[in-house]
């Protein structure tokens, strides 16, 4: 029986993933899969050293058909970012959180690949976890490649093939100063001024534009800092994120010149911007965002494609159409069949 990508969504949706905390899906996807015939397996992938860590396992999911090499994989990601919210439909769309990033993405690939198989195509499944912080599952699973010739990875794309997507380096700026009543501010130093005075210049770099691609764009996403009002702040820190299109090295120099000795500066995270090959005949777009697909280098030739729109991705509106979904299964078959052949 042909597997219906809609109940897999909806079965996936309903299983809470966020983060850190991937393993009922993890588990969900290896029976589901072994029940498919395939080989299955799991790669571990630790739960980091920090307070935001899970509890329990996780690990990336891998399979193909026993004793097959594949030429391409079909790859997304399990977890989702917070909060949380279950799936509910109507006659067009699904919605609830990881309907179109990435668990619709993930039904899609595994109907397709349900097809390639009886196609003939050697096609393999990878669904790796934590691509929503720091691509934790993508840098385990590039340690055991099965000598895939291909990978197309799966973000929402509006069903578009995406020429190029732009790098993510993460920034972490972080204060310190001296604790005094607030009364007598000249016998304190305050972290947070000079944080938001630091912000205030990074803000103002000039930051590099490819033509072809666009601007750079930098977002503060979050800042924290100081005891209570009448506390002069001891510490602060922000934390940034930059899309680039481009190598990374000149912004994180001129990062660090301007905030001088303000702030101590981290580079938590640096994925590098990306160029991918067009496909006659199917429609393009340029992925502002930043993919699994830097820390797969050991899978073969990357492509990005998938179903959704990447503008309700993250958010309370979060859904994805139904006909879409079938589109991207179709359109999944189709790409991996011109590639291997």
């Amino acid at each position: 029986m042909p597997i219906d990508p809609i109940q897999l969504t909806r079965d996936l949706v309903n299983i809470e993933s966020t983060t850190y905390n991937e393993g009922l899906a993890g588990t969900y996807l290896f029976d589901f899969l072994t029940k498919q015939k395939y080989a299955v397996e799991k790669m571990p992938v630790a739960q980091p050293d920090s307070p935001q860590a899970g509890k329990g396992e996780r690990f990336n999911v891998y399979a193909a058909l026993p004793g097959v090499t594949p030429d391409v994989v079909l790859s997304t990601h399990m977890d989702t970012v917070p909060p949380y919210f279950g799936f509910t439909e109507d006659d067009e769309n699904m919605y609830g959180r990881g309907t179109c990033d990435a668990k619709g993405i993930i039904a899609a690939q595994i109907a397709a690949a349900d097809q390639l198989r009886e196609g003939g195509v050697k096609v393999g499944l990878l669904f790796v976890v934590g691509e929503e912080r720091d691509s934790a599952g993508a840098v385990e699973a590039n340690k055991h490649p099965k000598g895939s010739k291909f990978l197309i990875n799966g973000e929402p794309t509006d069903n578009r093939l995406a020429l190029a997507s732009k790098g993510a380096l993460r920034v972490e700026l972080r204060a310190k100063g001296r604790m005094a009543h607030s009364a007598y501010p000249e016998l304190g130093e305050s972290a947070i001024e000079k944080l938001i005075l630091a912000l205030n210049d990074v803000l103002a770099m000039p930051l590099p534009i490819e033509p072809e691609i666009g601007p750079s764009t930098l977002n503060i996403g979050v800042i924290e800092g100081g005891r209570a009002p009448n506390v002069i702040a001891d510490k602060a820190e922000a934390l940034l994120l930059i899309r680039t299109v481009g190598p990374s090295q000149e912004t994180k120099d001129a990062i660090v010149k301007v905030v001088g000795d303000r702030a101590d500066v981290t580079f938590s995270l640096d994925q590098p911007f990306v160029r991918m090959r067009k496909i006659e005949g199917l429609e393009t777009m340029i992925a502002k965002f930043s993919t699994d697909i830097p820390s797969l280098t050991a899978w073969g030739e990357p492509l990005l494609l998938g179903p959704g729109s990447i503008h309700v991705a993250h958010t309370y509106a979060e859904k994805l159409a139904k006909k879409e979904l079938h589109d991207a299964v179709k359109l999944y078959v189709d790409v991996a069949t011109k590639l291997v052949r």
